[in-house]
């Protein structure tokens, strides 16, 4: 029975259907394995194991009658907190919220339930799902299968973690600067950042004085995308949530193109493993360098061409743009404290709280001048997409790395044993799609020599989503796919 638990969400489906084993069968043995294994992990943090194991019943007796409910049939499944389902409570990692329990689910869980999944718990996330780590004050800390010393990342932490262990058949995460494909890169699992603005986000966001929790928000770089042990799981997910937003699905369709290519072979592939500025450490590196060596090997048509912008440009307009969606998250008095640092700073302060205080308190002129900046990177990108079908590239500069809790802004992280300015550290790759606004999927592809797994970033064309996701899937059939963590199978 145990197999199943580390089987992908398509191939547990199928086994579901052909009665090999049953939706409640599957249910308990998640449940089983949850009971054991969750309280050194701290992965799934709320659960409704009655309405699951009450849905699992429904599913197997629909099944007798050979009644089919979609794709997801029977298949037990969590969700991060701050995703709303019905039923569950959904804290948004904060004290404020600790009791409140959703009427109703977010746009992107009703379609995976309509398709026949079943949601039997929730998975841990940081404080407003705003750190690379998983840890709050409602629920504790995340760790590590790998190893419970270091974090599974953030934000989608939990998540993450409840895939790698077998808690779990599917989970979705958001990501705003790369919660979905750090942790994926830090745990060993699949993860896909859609492209922007196709699957939406209604009944993801806390009930903030400006808003109430029955209106979507959207947030610039924000999305929402699957988590999963394999990329075949990606592209079914995909196929389930990618849907305009509510108010323009009377005249808008979303269809989104097939892969560009069929085989390995096939694709042109550019190559952006390195920068003087933020290179991978040489763990991560090596791991990366011997994938390229293996596709090499089997006839993959790689080249070392990064696109025609300067990172570091690239990097200031992401920081630039990603402070200014945040700030109506500010309350009023901090933001009045920033607004006056700003006036006085020293030009010369390039400290963290120097860079948030000038980038959060811009006038609209410069944020309409970087975003027509924005709005030239994604040009080139086309152009680069013109002659590349997907860039190859680190997903984050280190493996997962040890808990620390100290504030975001004075945190640092060991680089080649090295202290580094930890937002230098998590941050540089995941902005390069995020601020552009493409698709990008991490496939993992190696194990260090310290035992932490590594994946790799696929950057793929604006609205092609399938094209990544087809050569994660491609590189998993060539390098082999997700592996669970010694001690856990």
């Amino acid at each position: 029975m145990v197999e199943f638990a580390f089987q992908s969400a398509v191939n547990q489906v199928k086994a579901i259907k052909e009665k090999v084993i049953s939706s409640s069968e599957l249910l308990e043995l998640y449940i089983e394995r949850y009971e054991r294994l969750n309280p050194q992990l701290n992965a799934i943090v709320d659960t409704n194991f009655e309405n699951a194991r009450n849905r699992a019943k429904q599913a197997d007796e629909a099944l007798f009658k050979n009644q089919h409910w979609g794709p997801l049939h029977g298949l037990p499944i969590t969700i991060k907190d701050c995703i709303e389902v019905a039923g569950m409570h959904t804290t948004w990692g904060s004290p404020i919220f600790k009791d409140y329990v959703s009427a109703k689910n977010a746009d992107v869980v009703q379609p995976l339930l309509d398709a026949g999944a079943i949601v039997y718990g929730k998975t841990n996330a940081p404080l407003f799902a705003m750190d690379s780590q998983s840890f709050n004050e409602v629920y504790g800390q995340t760790n590590n299968p790998w190893d419970l010393a270091r974090t599974p990342g953030g934000s989608s932490g939990g998540a993450v973690a409840a895939l790698a262990t077998g808690l779990a058949g599917l989970e979705i995460g958001s990501d705003f600067g790369g919660s979905i494909r750090s942790p994926a890169h830090f745990c060993g699992v699949y993860g896909h950042k859609p492209s922007y603005g196709i699957v939406p986000m209604h009944g993801q966001s806390p009930p903030l004085e400006i808003f109430t929790i029955d209106y979507a928000v959207d947030i610039d770089h924000a999305v929402t995308g699957p988590l999963a042990r394999s990329a075949e799981d990606l592209d079914l997910v995909m196929d389930l949530i990618v849907r305009p937003a509510r108010p323009e699905r009377k005249a808008i369709k979303i269809e989104l193109p097939p892969p560009r290519r069929k085989s390995l072979k096939d694709y042109k592939i550019g190559l952006w493993l390195d920068d003087p500025h933020f290179p991978p450490d040489r763990h991560v590196g090596d791991c990366l360098q011997k994938m390229v060596d293996r596709l090499s090997k089997v006839g993959a048509h790689i080249v070392e061409k990064k696109p025609e912008f300067d990172f570091s440009h690239s990097l200031n307009i992401f920081y630039r743009l990603h402070n200014l969606a945040l700030v109506f998250l500010k309350p009023q008095a901090e933001f009045d404290r920033m607004l006056q640092a700003s006036k006085t700073l020293d030009e010369n302060d390039q400290s963290l709280e120097a860079i948030v205080a000038r980038n959060s308190t811009s006038l609209f002129r410069e944020w309409q001048s970087w975003n027509i900046e924005r709005s030239i990177l994604r040009q080139k990108w086309d152009d680069y997409f013109r002659e590349f079908d997907v860039l190859l590239c680190p997903a984050v500069r280190v493996a997962a790395f040890l808990h620390d809790h100290t504030d975001f802004r004075q945190r640092t992280t060991k680089f080649n044993n090295l202290d580094q300015p930890h937002i230098d550290i998590i941050m540089p790759w995941a902005g390069l799609a995020t601020v552009s606004y493409l698709p990008a999927t991490v496939a993992p592809i190696g194990i260090t020599s310290g035992g932490l797994p590594v994946g790799v970033q696929i950057v793929g064309p604006y609205l092609e989503d399938r094209t990544p996701i087809h050569v994660a899937r491609l590189l998993e059939e060539t390098l082999g796919g997700f592996t669970p963590p010694p001690g856990y199978a």
